[in-house]
């Protein structure tokens, strides 16, 4: 039987289902402990983090005073490591060609009646155009699992054409990655390439429960995928983004497995993970949420969003389209930090509708407003979105990034490169409404950066941009 040791590299032992199974124990003997509560939520304010097993403690408790004490502390948190900048992305998926079997996504294999496409790199470079037709600077690119379809030598290939496409004053600065697990040669070719973060989502982390939604394909194999992001580290990828697709397995013992991922790259690698996404399982051409008994409700859901910010404080959190504008807008409060915007999950569904017998989609958006709405709803919000890829294109990755995000150095560079991003989308991209606002809020914002110099700079960088038609400053 496989012991519990966060140091490990295997996967049984670092996300190890008896300790869960103890944790979540532990959770329900002292989910009514105010006592022991409060000395977690005390830990929590350090701004330090908190174990899967004191994290699991506040997830079972059902005091509305305490969970009310836990949102303000989430939301403070949010605010002291990322200020009320949210970073903006979209998806590009490449292509739905996949030989697993994963019984909640339409790519699967048996699924004969969706249409499968594989972009071509006239089709990417059209799709990377209308993307920077709206503004965006940041992708992750997606890619079901097909060692024919989709090789890495194509994903590469992706990558070069993204990076390398100019139009206009677009350009997309950083590509994440969203495939399969693979093999830490295949990473290194990815770090090679110069892609931003490498997400990959365990869907589920009991063991048990992730083989019988996996049935086939090479995703079936929970220890390879489960010990991916340790091969990506030795590939030379040091940002690294986690998930689970929350709705297929118990949320309790998702929210300690997925702490316990993190505890783990701590650990052994000295840096937790950059991001972590937190969606959930929503209907797609041939899958129906409902058969799936473990969904949650929107107050739940964002009591997990709650508890990973205060567990993990310095890692950004994703939400995506998955979840409609009522959802996203609590989440944001809680401890998201990156949304996308005017996001299409189907293969080229950027530069062209589908038609409904035509669905390449891998799930139904929620949230389907442009970017510039999102982006107008944000500041009418009181955040300011950025466009910023800074950090990754100056080096601050893996642990130099954590080290300046965990000391609050980060918010040096982070709020004026915000700004100065902003200013490039509303003089490039943005409605006359939604400029007016959005430079409103700059110049409001300009006042907020700490460093004389710093905030001198940031204007004079924001004036050439308006006026000089100067492009990608950065600190």
């Amino acid at each position: 039987m496989a012991i519990y040791n966060p140091k490990s590299l295997k996967a049984e032992e670092f996300i190890n289902d008896g300790e869960i199974l103890d944790t979540l124990k532990y959770a329900d003997e002292n989910k009514d402990n105010l006592a022991l509560v409060d000395e977690i939520i005390e830990k929590a304010k350090l701004r330090k983090g908190i174990t899967h097993r004191e994290a699991s403690v506040l997830l079972a408790c059902e005091n509305e005073e305490k969970i009310k004490e836990i949102y303000a502390l989430a939301e403070q948190i949010k605010k002291d490591f990322y200020g009320d900048r949210i970073v903006m992305f979209a998806p590009l998926y490449l292509s739905n060609y996949c030989v697993n079997g994963c019984v909640y996504c339409p790519y699967h294999l048996k699924n004969k009646h969706i249409c499968r496409k594989k972009l071509t790199q006239e089709e990417v470079k059209a799709e990377v155009i209308a993307l920077q037709d709206m503004g965006h600077k940041r992708l992750a690119i997606e890619a079901g699992e097909d060692p024919v379809n989709n090789p890495i030598e194509y994903i590469l290939e992706c990558i070069d054409t993204i990076y390398s496409i100019k139009h206009k004053n677009g350009a997309i600065r950083r590509v994440n990655v969203n495939i399969a697990a693979t093999t830490v040669e295949n990473y290194k070719k990815l770090h090679d390439a110069g892609i931003g973060t490498y997400i990959l989502f365990q869907e589920t982390y009991n063991k048990k429960s992730y083989e019988e939604l996996h049935p086939t394909g090479p995703k079936h194999n929970y220890d390879y995928h489960t010990e991916a992001m340790d091969r990506a580290m030795e590939g030379g990828i040091d940002d690294v983004g986690l998930g689970v697709l929350f709705g297929l397995e118990l949320y309790r013992y998702e929210l300690a497995g997925l702490l316990m991922h993190a505890e783990h790259l701590e650990a052994v690698h000295g840096v937790g993970p950059h991001t972590i996404s937190v969606p959930r399982i929503k209907a797609a051409d041939d899958i129906d949420p409902d058969e799936f008994d473990n969904g949650i409700d929107d107050e739940t859901f964002a009591k997990i969003i709650a508890i990973i910010r205060i567990a993990v404080p310095y890692t950004g959190m994703i939400i995506s389209t998955r979840e409609s504008k009522s959802v996203r807008e609590k989440a944001l409060r809680l401890g998201i930090s990156q949304i996308s915007g005017g996001s299409r999950t189907s293969v080229g569904g950027y530069v062209e509708e589908e038609d409904e017998d035509e669905n390449s989609a891998q799930f139904d958006v929620s949230d389907r407003r442009s970017l510039d709405e999102v982006v107008r709803w944000l500041m009418e919000l009181g955040y300011i979105p950025s466009f910023c890829t800074a950090c990754y294109r100056e080096g601050r990755t893996g642990d130099r990034f954590m080290a300046l995000c965990k000391s609050g150095q980060i918010q040096n560079c982070c709020h004026p490169n915000a700004l100065m991003t902003l200013e490039e989308y509303l003089m490039d991209y943005a409605s006359p409404e939604t400029r007016e606002i959005g430079e409103k809020i700059i110049e409001k914002e300009l006042l907020n950066i700490p460093k004389e110099k710093v905030r001198n700079i940031a204007r004079e960088y924001i004036e050439e941009i308006k006026k000089d038609g100067k492009r990608d400053f950065r600190f």
